[in-house]
């Protein structure tokens, strides 16, 4: 499975670094640490394969269950609380209820977004709050399959809705820009395309990629995760337009067609999922490799040193990362998804405070 993440705006004279030539350069500095791990919270356990996470304005967490299609609000010290459960969503393989994001005028128009897997193809609706919420439909038409649905949404730091996508099997799909498969799309929260998109009728922000499951800014840039075949996992640079070379190209393809990773990884020491920004560090979640991800960034699109990682088997299987609103980093773990090793109280959501200084 493979890993791309995505920055907005990077140079592309960026230096694409693996991470065994990253522990081999002797001026890699890790980012000093942002969280202590050593410090969690379990807000929410017995949960089943959460996959989607976030924030109300009010601080508590909202989270999507792949195969229940329910919606749980979660808040440190109080159990679980199903706020929603949608219709339509057709559960199989990897697909389900993914991905939420809540709109940046949450208090004006109480909008949740959500990414599914219907009967013909993944979409995105949104929807208020309900026991069973009226859904409209933002964005549908993209490609379906029991294996890379994508699914990852978020509303970036320009007010746009960004989704991740998969190749859903079909990796024509990735290099193809009629298809909504394989790529990252930006779209207004109406679903409709921006002007200032690559191209004006089109929601296609990014092509080339295999499976993308999480991404996230900071100083400026994107950064976004996708999963490798069989060989590189890969942490990308985002910006608009720009080819990341699936199916052609696999991890560092060195060619000026395609933009490189600035990370990569091998495929057990990752797959990752969900990534977040917070300080001068990226965090991926990582299924396979059952760990944090700590990739230093140096604010110019590229990494300062060694990635490291956190929570190395400590919780097994990590889907999702996210920073709250309490200023802590939020993960959920998917061990009942199939693949995993479940503890007793799985799956959880845990959250860790920021290291004192």
């Amino acid at each position: 499975m493979r890993l791309r993440a995505l920055i907005l705006g990077v140079a592309l004279s960026a230096t694409p670094l693996s991470i065994s030539t990253l522990s081999a350069t002797s001026a890699a500095v890790a980012a000093e640490p942002e969280f202590d791990f050593t410090k969690p919270d379990v807000v929410g356990t017995g949960l089943v394969i959460p996959w989607g996470l976030a924030f109300l304005p009010d601080g508590s967490a909202l989270v999507s269950e792949r195969t229940s299609a329910r919606i749980l609000r979660l808040a440190p010290g109080s159990a679980p609380t199903e706020v929603a459960r949608l219709t339509g969503v057709q559960p199989a393989g990897e697909g389900g209820l993914l991905g939420l994001a809540v709109s940046p005028t949450y208090a004006q128009d109480g909008y949740v977004y959500a990414y599914y897997t219907a009967a013909n193809d993944n979409r995105i609706v949104r929807f208020k709050l309900a026991a069973t919420p009226t859904q409209e439909v933002v964005r549908s038409g993209i490609p379906k399959a029991s294996i890379h649905n994508g699914g990852r949404i978020h509303f970036g730091p320009d007010g746009m809705l960004y989704a991740g996508t998969g190749d859903a099997a079909q990796t024509a799909n990735a290099q193809n820009p009629s298809s909504l498969g394989g790529k990252i799309l930006r779209m207004r929260p109406d679903g409709s395309a921006p002007p200032d998109n690559p191209n004006p009728s089109s929601v296609v922000y990014t092509l080339g990629h295999r499976n993308v499951q999480g991404f996230g800014w900071g100083g400026g840039h994107m950064y976004a995760t996708e999963f490798g075949q069989n060989t590189w996992d890969e942490v990308n640079h985002i910006t608009a337009g720009a080819n990341y070379g699936w199916p052609n190209v696999e991890g560092n393809g060195g060619e000026p067609t395609y933009r490189d990773p600035i990370v990569t990884w091998t495929t057990a020491q990752s797959s990752p999922s969900g990534g977040t920004v917070a300080g001068d560090t990226f965090y991926a979640a990582a299924l396979r490799g059952t760990r944090l991800w700590q990739v230093p960034l140096n604010g110019t699109g590229g990494t300062s040193g060694s990635p490291t990682a956190a929570l190395s088997g400590t919780y097994g299987r990590l889907r999702e990362v996210a920073v709250g609103p309490d200023g802590h980093l939020w993960i959920t773990t998917s061990n009942r998804d199939g693949r995993g090793t479940p503890a007793s109280a799985d799956d959880r959501v845990i959250r860790f405070p920021k290291v004192a200084r």
